[in-house]
């Protein structure tokens, strides 16, 4: 029996910031499992600010996006036939997977979870690559010490609401920055954020020195732009910036910035690109610690969801208006 569904494909390399007609929704028809492959159909996908440079016919960390192909990313799914001897019909699983209702994939390349442990939403978010990019990137070259101050730019985001937490875990004093009065009192209230800043209602220099009367020892860079800039001529000596991403110019047509060399050597400061897959062998211990700060009520985490297929564009757009509180994914 051969079935009828959908999938969303790169229609065109945006020019700027992507629209609607970037996407194109095609019909696709699935053949029958051969050995080893699995029927899968989606539950949630994640739309993340990585994707944007994919789109791209440019050199980067990893493959641009084919024009005509498939758009792939986080996805959980439940298994509904199989022919793998290792994943069974309802088996929950997660992946790097095309954007489509369903697809007849190999078993190996997904990895089944335990939908008893946590919601099954929490695979693409705050237990899964998202989690651990906060957790490498802030423990491993952020290296947040008691006392010390550490300051995270899109702090109510998937990645930035989780680094927060997890310096307060480690005795840090944490300044977050947010574009919403409703992000800042989240992060105030619900996770426990020393000091925050608007970005939109206050003068960011100004700010910065309100809430970091004593500089800034690490800086966890998700932005770019001129909140960086402000962040860099307050770093201490010796302070640590991990630089996670720079969405404010993900979607500009020509580089633009500014000469870091001179601040990070009057700082005699560290700053390091990184992604999450450089520690690939290490997915077990961030996992299991992780896992035990959201059991015990020190980590919290919070979903913005977008409900049906059609929706997945416009969910990846609402990353650039900064609508987002928490992971932005997309219940099927």
């Amino acid at each position: 029996m051969v079935m009828s569904e959908q999938q969303i494909v790169l229609a065109n390399r945006p020019d700027g910031r992507p629209t609607r007609e970037t996407f194109r929704y095609e019909s696709i028809e699935l053949n029958p499992l051969k050995t080893g492959q699995v029927l899968l159909e989606t539950l949630y996908i994640s739309v993340d600010p990585y994707m944007r440079g994919r789109m791209n016919d440019a050199r980067s960390y990893s493959q641009p996006f084919e024009l005509g192909a498939p758009i792939q990313g986080g996805v959980v799914a439940r298994v509904i036939e199989s022919k793998s001897d290792f994943l069974a019909v309802d088996d929950i699983v997660v992946g790097m997977l095309d954007w489509a209702t369903k697809k007849v994939v190999d078993a190996k390349h997904v990895r089944k979870i335990d939908a008893t442990l946590a919601p099954v939403s929490t695979a693409l978010g705050v237990l899964g690559m998202t989690g651990m990019t906060a957790y490498f990137g802030l423990l491993d070259i952020g290296n947040p010490q008691p006392g010390e101050t550490v300051v995270v730019s899109a702090a109510a985001g998937a990645v930035g609401s989780i680094v927060g937490q997890i310096a307060k875990i480690k005795g840090a004093r944490v300044v977050g920055i947010a574009g919403s009065a409703e992000k800042i009192q989240y992060l105030k209230d619900e996770l426990g954020f020393d000091e925050v800043i608007n970005y939109k209602t206050e003068q960011i220099g100004e700010a910065l020195d309100r809430t970091c009367p004593d500089g800034i020892d690490v800086y966890f860079e998700n932005v770019g732009g001129e909140i960086g800039d402000a962040v860099l001529d307050r770093l201490n000596p010796f302070a640590r910036v991990p630089v996670c991403g720079a969405i404010s110019g993900y979607n500009e047509k020509e580089n633009v910035g500014p000469r870091v060399q001179s601040k990070l050597i009057i700082a005699r400061a560290r700053m390091q690109g990184f992604l999450v897959g450089d520690y690939g062998k290490r997915f077990k211990e961030a996992a299991e610690q992780l896992g035990q700060w959201v059991s015990n009520g020190e980590l919290k985490y919070e979903e913005t969801i977008f409900e049906g297929f059609d929706q997945v564009p416009d969910a990846f757009l609402g990353l650039f208006d900064g609508s987002n509180t928490g992971k932005l994914l997309v219940k099927l």
